[in-house]
C-alpha cells in the first residue's frame, strides 16, 4: 500500500506538455482553454481578495455558494437539494472525489471502474485499500455492454465511479445506460461516486441528467461538479459535492482532513457565477460547439476519422489506417510537426486498445489554424 503512489509513473500530460515545450508545439494535449473565463466572476474574485473576507471560511463552504448550487441544479436540472445538508464544497472535483473514495471506500472493497478513465481514480481507489474492476467501454461509440457491467460487481462491490459527460470520450450517456447502472447499485447495495464535472459543457441541445435525479439513486448517489470547467476557470479548482446527508456527513470527515477549505474569495466569485449561470454559460456552449466544428472541419478535410465529440473541451481520432500505436503517434506527432496530443491508451490501467488520440479544441481559432497547419503535413507523411 505504501508504494501506490512512489510507483506511480509520470502522468501523460505531464509529458506531452514537457514535449510541446521541448518542440515549440501547438498544445492540444492538457485540456484547459484559452479563454479567461467571464468576466464578472473574475472580477468578483479580485474585488473579495481586497475587500473581503480572508481568513478560514467554514469546512463545507460558504453559505451563499452553496445555496447558489443548490439553486443552480434546481435551475438546470430539476434537482431537489437541502443545501445545508447536502451540499459542501471542496478545492476542486479531484479533491472532491479524493475525499468521496477515501470516506467511503475501505480494504478490500470492489469499484467499478470504466475504462478510460480520468487517470486519478484508480490511485485513490488504490490508496484507499480499494479493489478496481474494469468494464471496458466499445471504442465504435464509447457504449458499455450490460453484461460485462453485471460480471464486474458482486457482493464485494461498494462503489462505482460513473463520469458523465465522459472524458476522454467526449460522450453523454443514455436513459437507458443510467438505468441499469441504477438497478445495479440498488441489487448490489453499491454507491455511486457520480464525476459530472463535464455537465455544463454539452453541446447539439443535449440536456445533461444526473443518476442523482433518480428517486432510488438519490441516498446512493454523490455527485461531483466543477466550477472550473462550468466557467472555463481551470486553474482555480473550486468543487462541488452533492450527496444525502448521511453520505455527505462521511465525505465531510475526509475532507477535513485534505484541504479543509477553499479560498473565500474564489467560493464568492463562483456563488455570483451561478446565480448568472442562465446567461452566463449558454454563449460559451455556443463559443466551444463552434470551436469543435471548425476542428472537427479541418481534420476531416485533412483525412482524419474524426469521433463524434457531444461534451467536454475534447474530440478524438481514430489513427487504425495509420499502421501505428497511439503512443507513436503522438511522440512523432510532437517531435516531427509540433502538435501534443494524449494517446487515449494512457486512460487504460490493463488491455488497452491503441487506435485513438485525443486533441482538445478549447482554443481560440488562430491556435486551431496553426494546428492544423501543422497537421496537414502530418496527414500527408503519416498516412492520415
Amino acid at each position: 500500500m505504501g508504494n501506490v503512489f512512489a510507483a506511480a509513473p509520470q502522468t501523460i500530460f505531464d509529458i506531452m506538455s514537457q514535449l510541446a515545450r521541448e518542440h515549440d508545439a501547438v498544445n492540444l494535449g492538457q485540456g484547459f482553454p484559452d479563454d479567461q473565463g467571464p468576466l464578472i466572476v473574475r472580477q468578483k474574485a479580485a474585488d473579495e481578495v481586497l475587500d473581503g473576507w480572508n481568513q478560514y471560511p467554514p469546512m463545507m463552504g460558504l453559505a451563499p455558494l452553496r445555496q447558489a448550487i443548490a439553486e443552480h441544479y434546481m435551475a438546470r436540472q430539476g434537482l431537489s437539494i437541502d443545501w445545508p445538508q447536502e451540499t459542501m464544497v471542496t478545492s476542486g472535483a479531484t479533491e472532491a472525489l479524493a475525499a468521496s473514495i477515501l470516506a467511503l471506500v475501505e480494504p478490500g472493497d470492489e469499484v467499478v471502474l470504466f475504462q478510460p478513465f480520468y487517470d486519478a481514480y484508480l490511485p485513490l481507489v488504490l490508496r484507499a485499500g480499494g479493489i478496481p474492476r474494469f468494464v471496458n467501454l466499445d471504442p465504435k461509440d464509447w457504449s458499455f455492454d450490460e453484461e460485462d457491467l453485471r460480471a464486474a460487481f458482486s457482493s464485494r462491490t461498494r462503489a462505482i465511479i460513473f463520469n458523465d459527460p465522459l472524458n476522454p470520450a467526449a460522450t453523454c450517456s443514455t436513459p437507458q445506460q443510467r438505468r441499469i447502472i441504477a438497478n445495479l447499485c440498488n441489487e448490489f447495495d453499491a454507491i455511486a461516486i457520480c464525476d459530472e464535472v463535464w455537465e455544463e459543457v454539452i453541446f447539439d441541445g443535449i440536456v445533461h441528467e444526473s443518476l442523482f435525479s433518480l428517486p432510488d439513486m438519490r441516498e446512493r448517489t454523490v455527485k461531483i461538479g466543477s466550477a472550473g470547467k462550468m466557467f472555463s476557470l481551470t486553474g482555480w479548482k473550486v468543487g462541488f459535492v452533492v450527496a444525502d446527508r448521511a453520505l455527505l456527513s462521511v465525505i465531510a470527515k475526509a475532507h477535513q482532513f485534505l484541504t479543509f477549505t477553499t479560498p473565500p474569495n474564489l467560493q464568492t466569485a463562483v456563488a455570483t457565477g451561478l446565480r448568472q449561470s442562465g446567461e452566463l454559460l449558454a454563449p460559451m456552449r455556443k463559443s466551444f460547439q463552434a470551436s469543435r466544428d471548425y476542428l472537427s472541419t479541418g481534420l476531416k478535410q485533412l483525412g482524419f476519422v474524426v469521433l463524434p465529440s457531444k461534451a467536454t473541451y475534447f474530440l478524438n481520432i481514430d489513427i487504425t489506417e495509420t499502421g501505428m500505436t497511439d503512443l507513436r503517434f503522438c511522440d512523432r506527432l510532437v517531435r516531427e510537426f509540433g502538435v501534443a496530443a494524449i494517446p487515449v491508451s494512457a486512460f487504460f490501467a490493463k488491455d488497452p486498445f491503441h487506435n485513438v488520440v485525443r486533441l482538445c479544441f478549447a482554443k481560440k481559432k488562430e491556435t486551431l489554424d496553426e494546428a492544423l497547419s501543422r497537421l496537414t503535413a502530418a496527414s500527408q507523411k503519416i498516412g492520415a
